[in-house]
Protein backbone atom coordinates (compact mmCIF):
# COMPACT_ATOMS: atom_id res chain seq x y z
CA UNK A 1 0.00 0.00 0.00
CA UNK A 2 1.22 3.51 -0.80
CA UNK A 3 1.36 5.41 2.49
CA UNK A 4 2.49 8.86 3.53
CA UNK A 5 3.73 9.23 7.10
CA UNK A 6 3.92 12.64 8.79
CA UNK A 7 5.51 13.01 12.23
CA UNK A 8 8.70 11.12 13.01
CA UNK A 9 9.18 11.50 16.75
CA UNK A 10 10.08 8.48 18.86
CA UNK A 11 6.68 6.90 18.26
CA UNK A 12 6.20 7.87 14.62
CA UNK A 13 9.65 6.77 13.50
CA UNK A 14 9.16 3.34 15.06
CA UNK A 15 5.71 2.95 13.53
CA UNK A 16 6.91 3.98 10.07
CA UNK A 17 9.83 1.55 10.33
CA UNK A 18 7.42 -1.33 10.99
CA UNK A 19 5.34 -0.35 7.96
CA UNK A 20 8.49 -0.49 5.86
CA UNK A 21 9.35 -3.92 7.26
CA UNK A 22 5.87 -5.11 6.30
CA UNK A 23 6.53 -4.13 2.68
CA UNK A 24 4.47 -0.94 2.37
CA UNK A 25 5.62 1.88 0.10
CA UNK A 26 6.29 4.71 2.58
CA UNK A 27 6.88 8.42 1.92
CA UNK A 28 7.89 10.36 5.03
CA UNK A 29 7.68 14.00 6.03
CA UNK A 30 8.95 15.69 9.17
CA UNK A 31 9.62 19.32 10.00
CA UNK A 32 13.15 18.33 11.05
CA UNK A 33 14.46 16.51 7.96
CA UNK A 34 17.27 14.88 9.94
CA UNK A 35 14.73 12.54 11.51
CA UNK A 36 13.99 11.03 8.09
CA UNK A 37 17.47 9.68 7.46
CA UNK A 38 17.19 6.31 9.16
CA UNK A 39 13.94 5.53 7.38
CA UNK A 40 15.25 6.68 4.00
CA UNK A 41 18.25 4.40 4.48
CA UNK A 42 15.79 1.52 4.84
CA UNK A 43 13.77 2.31 1.73
CA UNK A 44 11.41 5.18 2.56
CA UNK A 45 11.09 8.12 0.23
CA UNK A 46 11.46 11.70 1.46
CA UNK A 47 8.69 14.28 1.03
CA UNK A 48 9.84 17.86 0.74
CA UNK A 49 6.35 19.16 1.56
CA UNK A 50 3.28 17.88 3.35
CA UNK A 51 1.50 17.61 -0.01
CA UNK A 52 4.22 15.26 -1.29
CA UNK A 53 3.26 12.75 1.41
CA UNK A 54 -0.41 12.84 0.35
CA UNK A 55 -0.22 11.18 -3.06
CA UNK A 56 -1.00 7.60 -1.99
CA UNK A 57 -3.89 5.61 -0.57
CA UNK A 58 -3.43 6.68 3.05
CA UNK A 59 -1.60 9.44 4.89
CA UNK A 60 -0.81 8.75 8.55
CA UNK A 61 -0.20 11.55 11.03
CA UNK A 62 1.53 10.95 14.36
CA UNK A 63 1.78 14.47 15.74
CA UNK A 64 2.08 15.70 19.30
CA UNK A 65 -0.82 18.10 19.69
CA UNK A 66 -3.72 19.99 18.15
CA UNK A 67 -1.56 22.86 16.94
CA UNK A 68 0.77 20.58 14.98
CA UNK A 69 -1.99 18.44 13.47
CA UNK A 70 -4.28 21.38 12.73
CA UNK A 71 -1.49 23.18 10.87
CA UNK A 72 -0.49 20.10 8.86
CA UNK A 73 -4.03 19.04 8.02
CA UNK A 74 -5.98 22.28 7.65
CA UNK A 75 -3.31 24.84 6.79
CA UNK A 76 -2.33 26.06 3.33
CA UNK A 77 -0.83 23.19 1.35
CA UNK A 78 -2.01 20.78 4.03
CA UNK A 79 -3.53 17.33 3.93
CA UNK A 80 -7.12 18.36 3.22
CA UNK A 81 -6.07 20.46 0.23
CA UNK A 82 -3.65 17.82 -1.13
CA UNK A 83 -5.29 14.44 -0.54
CA UNK A 84 -7.15 12.94 -3.50
CA UNK A 85 -10.86 12.16 -3.26
CA UNK A 86 -11.53 8.85 -1.55
CA UNK A 87 -8.10 8.69 0.08
CA UNK A 88 -7.78 8.26 3.85
CA UNK A 89 -6.26 10.43 6.55
CA UNK A 90 -5.37 8.14 9.45
CA UNK A 91 -4.73 10.25 12.55
CA UNK A 92 -2.86 8.25 15.21
CA UNK A 93 -1.70 10.94 17.64
CA UNK A 94 -3.42 12.05 20.84
CA UNK A 95 -5.50 15.11 20.01
CA UNK A 96 -8.72 16.73 21.17
CA UNK A 97 -12.24 15.52 20.52
CA UNK A 98 -13.02 18.91 19.00
CA UNK A 99 -10.18 18.78 16.46
CA UNK A 100 -11.10 15.21 15.51
CA UNK A 101 -14.64 16.34 14.73
CA UNK A 102 -13.39 19.31 12.73
CA UNK A 103 -11.10 17.08 10.70
CA UNK A 104 -13.84 14.55 10.02
CA UNK A 105 -16.05 17.36 8.71
CA UNK A 106 -13.30 18.94 6.59
CA UNK A 107 -12.35 15.64 4.98
CA UNK A 108 -15.97 14.72 4.28
CA UNK A 109 -16.54 18.07 2.56
CA UNK A 110 -13.44 17.42 0.43
CA UNK A 111 -14.63 13.94 -0.54
CA UNK A 112 -11.95 12.26 1.56
CA UNK A 113 -12.15 9.79 4.44
CA UNK A 114 -10.94 10.25 8.01
CA UNK A 115 -10.10 7.64 10.63
CA UNK A 116 -8.91 8.38 14.17
CA UNK A 117 -6.72 5.58 15.53
CA UNK A 118 -4.72 6.71 18.58
CA UNK A 119 -2.47 4.17 20.25
CA UNK A 120 -1.51 2.90 23.69
CA UNK A 121 2.17 2.00 24.08
CA UNK A 122 5.49 3.66 24.82
CA UNK A 123 8.26 3.94 22.17
CA UNK A 124 9.74 0.50 22.95
CA UNK A 125 6.29 -1.02 22.41
CA UNK A 126 6.00 0.86 19.10
CA UNK A 127 9.40 -0.46 18.03
CA UNK A 128 8.28 -4.00 18.76
CA UNK A 129 5.09 -3.51 16.71
CA UNK A 130 2.98 -4.29 19.78
CA UNK A 131 0.86 -1.16 20.10
CA UNK A 132 -2.81 -1.30 21.05
CA UNK A 133 -4.80 0.70 18.50
CA UNK A 134 -8.23 2.27 19.07
CA UNK A 135 -9.86 2.99 15.71
CA UNK A 136 -13.06 4.84 14.83
CA UNK A 137 -14.54 5.92 11.52
CA UNK A 138 -16.65 4.62 8.68
CA UNK A 139 -16.17 0.83 8.34
CA UNK A 140 -15.30 1.32 4.66
CA UNK A 141 -12.42 3.58 5.70
CA UNK A 142 -11.17 1.40 8.54
CA UNK A 143 -11.05 -1.83 6.52
CA UNK A 144 -8.27 -0.69 4.10
CA UNK A 145 -6.19 0.36 7.12
CA UNK A 146 -6.17 -3.08 8.74
CA UNK A 147 -2.89 -4.22 7.08
CA UNK A 148 -1.30 -1.04 8.46
CA UNK A 149 -2.68 -1.70 11.93
CA UNK A 150 -1.36 -5.27 11.76
CA UNK A 151 2.15 -3.99 10.99
CA UNK A 152 2.16 -1.51 13.89
CA UNK A 153 0.14 -3.16 16.64
CA UNK A 154 -0.82 -6.37 18.38
CA UNK A 155 -4.55 -5.61 18.59
CA UNK A 156 -6.98 -3.08 17.13
CA UNK A 157 -10.23 -2.11 18.84
CA UNK A 158 -12.93 -0.71 16.53
CA UNK A 159 -15.16 1.62 18.55
CA UNK A 160 -17.71 3.09 16.16
CA UNK A 161 -18.21 5.39 13.21
CA UNK A 162 -17.56 8.72 14.94
CA UNK A 163 -13.76 9.24 14.81
CA UNK A 164 -13.83 11.44 17.92
CA UNK A 165 -14.91 8.45 20.03
CA UNK A 166 -11.44 6.96 19.61
CA UNK A 167 -9.86 10.22 20.72
CA UNK A 168 -12.07 10.39 23.78
CA UNK A 169 -11.17 6.81 24.75
CA UNK A 170 -7.47 7.58 24.34
CA UNK A 171 -7.68 10.72 26.47
CA UNK A 172 -9.69 8.93 29.13
CA UNK A 173 -7.16 6.10 29.18
CA UNK A 174 -4.31 8.57 29.65
CA UNK A 175 -6.22 10.27 32.45
CA UNK A 176 -6.52 6.89 34.18
CA UNK A 177 -2.80 6.15 33.73
CA UNK A 178 -1.98 9.56 35.21
CA UNK A 179 -4.27 8.74 38.14
CA UNK A 180 -2.31 5.54 38.74
CA UNK A 181 0.95 7.49 38.58
CA UNK A 182 -0.27 9.93 41.24
CA UNK A 183 -1.57 7.13 43.49
CA UNK A 184 1.69 5.19 43.15
CA UNK A 185 3.70 8.30 43.95
CA UNK A 186 1.74 8.97 47.12
CA UNK A 187 1.88 5.34 48.24
CA UNK A 188 5.61 5.06 47.55
CA UNK A 189 6.25 8.31 49.44
CA UNK A 190 4.29 7.01 52.43
CA UNK A 191 5.98 3.62 52.78
CA UNK A 192 9.36 5.03 51.81
CA UNK A 193 9.34 7.60 54.59
CA UNK A 194 8.58 4.77 57.04
CA UNK A 195 11.72 2.96 55.87
CA UNK A 196 10.10 0.37 53.59
CA UNK A 197 12.04 -0.32 50.39
CA UNK A 198 9.92 1.24 47.60
CA UNK A 199 10.98 -1.39 45.06
CA UNK A 200 9.75 -4.14 47.37
CA UNK A 201 6.49 -2.26 47.80
CA UNK A 202 6.01 -2.02 44.02
CA UNK A 203 6.86 -5.69 43.60
CA UNK A 204 4.24 -6.68 46.18
CA UNK A 205 1.53 -4.49 44.64
CA UNK A 206 2.21 -5.46 41.03
CA UNK A 207 2.17 -9.20 41.76
CA UNK A 208 -0.87 -9.23 44.05
CA UNK A 209 -3.50 -6.47 44.04
CA UNK A 210 -2.58 -4.65 40.81
CA UNK A 211 -1.15 -7.02 38.23
CA UNK A 212 -1.57 -4.76 35.20
CA UNK A 213 1.62 -3.59 33.47
CA UNK A 214 0.83 0.05 34.25
CA UNK A 215 1.56 -0.54 37.95
CA UNK A 216 4.82 -2.39 37.32
CA UNK A 217 6.10 0.01 34.68
CA UNK A 218 5.32 3.25 36.46
CA UNK A 219 5.93 1.85 39.91
CA UNK A 220 9.49 0.94 38.91
CA UNK A 221 10.06 4.37 37.39
CA UNK A 222 8.77 6.23 40.47
CA UNK A 223 10.45 3.97 43.02
CA UNK A 224 13.80 4.38 41.27
CA UNK A 225 13.17 8.04 40.34
CA UNK A 226 14.00 7.12 36.74
CA UNK A 227 12.49 10.15 35.02
CA UNK A 228 15.07 10.78 32.28
CA UNK A 229 15.15 10.30 29.36
CA UNK A 230 11.43 10.76 28.86
CA UNK A 231 9.50 8.01 27.13
CA UNK A 232 6.44 10.25 27.27
CA UNK A 233 7.31 13.81 28.19
CA UNK A 234 5.58 15.67 31.02
CA UNK A 235 4.24 18.49 28.77
CA UNK A 236 2.39 15.85 26.74
CA UNK A 237 0.84 14.44 29.89
CA UNK A 238 -0.26 17.93 30.89
CA UNK A 239 -1.74 18.44 27.42
CA UNK A 240 -3.71 15.20 27.62
CA UNK A 241 -5.21 16.06 31.00
CA UNK A 242 -6.23 19.49 29.70
CA UNK A 243 -7.92 17.89 26.69
CA UNK A 244 -9.68 15.38 28.93
CA UNK A 245 -11.05 18.21 31.06
CA UNK A 246 -12.18 20.11 27.95
CA UNK A 247 -14.11 17.05 26.77
CA UNK A 248 -15.55 16.59 30.26
CA UNK A 249 -16.70 20.21 30.39
CA UNK A 250 -18.42 19.92 27.00
CA UNK A 251 -20.29 16.85 28.25
CA UNK A 252 -20.91 18.34 31.73
CA UNK A 253 -19.05 15.53 33.49
CA UNK A 254 -17.30 16.64 36.71
CA UNK A 255 -13.80 15.14 36.96
CA UNK A 256 -12.29 16.36 40.24
CA UNK A 257 -9.34 13.97 40.03
CA UNK A 258 -8.48 15.23 36.55
CA UNK A 259 -8.50 18.78 37.92
CA UNK A 260 -6.04 17.71 40.62
CA UNK A 261 -3.80 16.07 38.02
CA UNK A 262 -3.80 19.21 35.91
CA UNK A 263 -2.47 21.14 38.87
CA UNK A 264 0.14 18.47 39.63
CA UNK A 265 1.42 18.68 36.06
CA UNK A 266 1.43 22.47 36.23
CA UNK A 267 3.56 22.29 39.37
CA UNK A 268 6.00 19.85 37.75
CA UNK A 269 6.38 22.09 34.71
CA UNK A 270 6.68 25.24 36.85
CA UNK A 271 9.55 23.59 38.70
CA UNK A 272 11.44 22.89 35.46
CA UNK A 273 10.20 19.39 34.63
CA UNK A 274 9.63 19.90 30.89
CA UNK A 275 12.26 17.31 29.90
CA UNK A 276 11.15 14.68 32.41
CA UNK A 277 8.94 11.66 31.80
CA UNK A 278 5.34 12.23 32.85
CA UNK A 279 5.87 9.65 35.62
CA UNK A 280 7.81 12.43 37.40
CA UNK A 281 4.39 13.64 38.60
CA UNK A 282 4.56 10.60 40.85
CA UNK A 283 7.76 11.95 42.36
CA UNK A 284 6.11 15.11 43.67
CA UNK A 285 4.69 13.29 46.71
CA UNK A 286 8.19 12.41 47.89
CA UNK A 287 9.16 16.08 47.63
CA UNK A 288 6.09 17.02 49.64
CA UNK A 289 7.12 14.47 52.26
CA UNK A 290 10.64 15.91 52.45
CA UNK A 291 12.31 12.72 51.22
CA UNK A 292 13.66 13.47 47.76
CA UNK A 293 16.41 11.58 45.98
CA UNK A 294 17.95 12.82 42.73
CA UNK A 295 16.27 11.67 39.51
CA UNK A 296 18.27 9.11 37.53
CA UNK A 297 18.29 7.80 34.00
CA UNK A 298 15.27 5.69 33.12
CA UNK A 299 15.54 2.06 32.07
CA UNK A 300 13.39 1.06 29.10
CA UNK A 301 9.74 1.20 30.18
CA UNK A 302 7.19 -1.30 29.00
CA UNK A 303 3.94 0.56 28.68
CA UNK A 304 2.85 3.99 27.54
CA UNK A 305 0.43 6.48 27.12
Amino acid sequence: MQVGFIGLGHMGAAMAANLLKAGHDITVFNRNPDKRRGLIDHGARAAARVADACTGDVVITMLADDAALGSVALGEGGIVSALRKGAIHLSMGTVSVELSRNLAKAHAEAGQRFVAAPVFGRPDVATAGKLFIVAAGEPGAIEPCRPLFAAMGQKTFQVGQDPSAANLIKLTGNFMIASVIEALGEGIALVGKAGVDPNTFVDILSTTLFQGPVYRTYGDLIAGRHFEPAGFAAPLGHKDIRLTLAAAESLRVPMPLASLLRDRFLRLLAEGGEALDWSAVGGLAARDAGSVAPATQAPPARLSA
